[in-house]
């Protein structure tokens, strides 16, 4: 289902969204490692967005310590991660290979995930015309979907199909799904970023250089090039929100490591850390912190 209101109504009144930035999702997997070490699931829905979206299923599923695993060993794997891959011609990041191994490998409490009472939207972009497109993971549609909302363009050289659309990562049209949350009739919303808490988003500084790898697909490439317009105006949506909703960010600390693609075990393991005791600290403002466990 896509672009439906949640449930059809707009009545849902508390939400989380979580931000994608690939390996930067390691600092989210921290943070819902914590919620779900004090069984904080308060929400009437979530969203996510690429890495978001992945952790968000795993958090769902009461899964702790899954998302940790995945990107601390598969997601720093060759067969994901594969610069010579590229230079010939392949993929960078075969999220395909990603999705479809970690699922594999890793165990995923589907069937928790499908009876417990929280919906998952996840958002992804349309190669056709750049905007974005919603879904309500279910149980058919999980794979596609997941794919195709990491699907980072370039680094991922085809297009993830959905119901016979091409798709591609939705942090081009709506790296923060704040704005829909509120649509959806959100009013306490909870947002995950990857990013710390001032960052704004530069203009591209050779967005020309893009254009022959999408050139064919005109409407994406004005979704790239627009994309830190959009996203700023995210950020001064979360800082400014309406006056009938109240916004509260949990964010990496200045110091958090990570980036895009960063492999390095220290780095990631400190991020996680980092993640899960800003999860900490913010449910122990608002006293319902537990002791946090260990990692698997």
């Amino acid at each position: 289902m896509a672009d439906n209101a949640v449930s059809g109504e707009t009545t849902s009144k508390q939400a989380l969204v979580v931000e994608g930035g690939a390996m930067r999702g390691i600092f989210a997997a921290g943070v819902l490692d914590a919620f779900l070490a004090n069984d904080y699931l308060p929400w009437d829905f979530t969203v996510g967005v690429s890495a978001g979206s992945t952790n968000l299923i795993g958090y769902l599923a009461g899964d702790f310590g899954r998302n940790y695993r995945v990107i601390t060993d598969h997601a720093c794997r060759p067969e994901f991660i594969n610069w010579r891959r590229f230079l010939r011609g392949g993929h960078l990041c075969d999220v395909r290979w990603l999705w479809q191994q970690s699922f594999a490998d890793v165990w995923l409490n589907l069937e928790r995930f499908h009876q417990q009472a929280i919906p998952l939207w996840v958002a992804t972009t349309a190669i056709n015309s750049g905007e974005p497109r919603y879904y309500q993971i279910d149980r058919n549609n999980l794979h596609d979907v997941f794919t195709a909302s990491c699907s980072i363009p370039i680094a991922f050289r085809d297009f993830p199909q959905i119901e016979g659309e091409p798709m591609t990562d939705g942090g081009i049209a709506d790296s923060i799904p704040v704005r829909w949350a509120y649509e959806q009739g959100a009013r306490d919303i909870t947002v995950v970023l990857s990013k710390p808490q001032g960052f704004r988003k530069k203009p591209g500084r050779f967005p020309g250089l893009i254009r022959p790898l999408i050139g064919k697909h005109p409407a994406l490439y004005e979704a790239v090039r627009t994309r830190p317009d959009r996203y700023n105006d995210t950020l001064d949506f979360i800082d400014n929100p309406p006056e009938d909703c109240r916004v509260r960010v949990i964010a990496p600390p200045e110091d958090f490591p990570v980036g895009r693609l960063t492999t390095d075990a220290d780095k990631l393991d400190k991020g996680y850390r980092q993640g899960m005791q800003t999860g900490s600290d913010y449910l122990a403002a608002a006293g319902l912190e537990k002791p946090l466990p260990q990692a698997c």
